[in-house]
């Protein structure tokens, strides 16, 4: 059941928009997760998604935030969830299924990038715990609704997983930290985990994907200071966009998850990493501009973060 990490020509490309890959596209009656759905790309996602016709849930760490955000959407539900706080992903995944409803995407789209070293739960370094540990436990905790709609599992990764593999000796940065690299690490633990989820949820008719959505300008950023992206040539003094750091849209940001999630070319596919609309190549040595690297595709690694996960987070679907 593996897929080759490989192009599939799908005809889409970088300048896509989430609309054009669901374009046609009738998904009444759908139902998707998609955490951090009130902003950035994730808020960008919910609105194609509802558009289409899909009842999106939204757990937002800012409920009220969340509300003004996706104010005028309709299809909309909104619930509280911290994804740095296990027991608040406890409590979401008990209310979402006592609902007794099933899910056809859950799309892992919430995320901080390059914070200062910052802890969590018992002490966790809050990249790695936010965008892996918590997608993970809310995952598991969520798969008695997920398995029964033989539907697909989108992890929001990054070309960033190029910046750092797993760290396996201090994976919680005790020692050394930096902001780069913890995130790079927590990318690539996405990757790894569509990896494993897809060959245990295979068999049962859940895929799952990673991607990468291109490079954005979103409230992701807001760890970063003014000068620092200024230095890296993503926007000028006055804080507006560069057009040669290359900035895709939101709409344009939020289309390869979207094509991950429903699009009919990808069926009987999964465990690959995507990259503007396609499945990715493999990176080359020493290019860090696309593709995506092994280490993050390893499975003997793939399998050893989920131990590590569920030893962690007391969560196993599959145990």
């Amino acid at each position: 059941m593996s897929t080759a990490q490989h192009k599939i020509g799908s005809g889409f490309d970088a300048h896509s928009t989430a609309d054009d890959v669901l374009a046609g596209m009738d998904l009444s009656g759908k139902l998707a997760i998609v955490t951090g759905g009130y902003s950035g790309l994730g808020l960008e996602t919910t609105r194609a998604l509802t558009k289409a016709g899909a009842r999106v849930v939204v757990p937002a760490r800012r409920p009220d935030t969340a509300w003004k955000a996706v104010a005028g959407l309709n299809g909309v539900e909104l619930d509280e969830l911290d994804l740095g706080d296990l027991e608040s992903v406890r409590a979401f995944a008990e209310r979402f299924l006592d609902s007794g409803r099933t899910v056809d995407f859950v799309l892992d789209s919430a995320g901080i990038m390059a914070c200062p070293e910052t802890r969590v739960g018992p002490g966790w370094e809050a990249q790695f715990a936010t965008n892996h540990l918590g997608h993970f436990a809310l995952v598991n905790r969520l798969w008695p609704a997920i398995e029964p709609g033989g539907g697909r599992v989108v992890s929001v990764s990054s070309r960033a997983h190029h910046f750092s593999g797993m760290r396996w000796d201090d994976v919680h940065w005790r020692t050394g930290y930096d902001k780069w690299q913890a995130y790079g690490q927590a990318k690539t633990a996405n990757v790894l985990f569509a990896v494993h989820l897809d060959r245990l949820g295979a068999e049962r008719g859940v895929r799952t994907f990673s991607l990468h959505p291109g490079g954005i300008l979103t409230p992701l950023q807001r760890h970063l200071p003014k000068a620092e992206m200024v230095e890296r040539g993503w926007i000028d003094e006055q804080g507006n966009p560069l057009n040669p750091s290359g900035f895709k849209s939101p709409e344009q940001g939020a289309a390869t998850q979207v094509w991950a999630a429903t699009s009919p070319q990808l069926a009987g596919m999964g465990g690959v990493y995507l990259e503007d609309c396609d499945i990715a190549e493999p990176a080359l040595d020493g290019d860090q501009s696309s593709g995506v690297r092994a280490w993050a595709t390893d499975p003997e690694q793939a399998e050893r973060l989920w131990s590590l996960s569920a030893e962690l987070t007391g969560v196993n679907a599959f145990a």
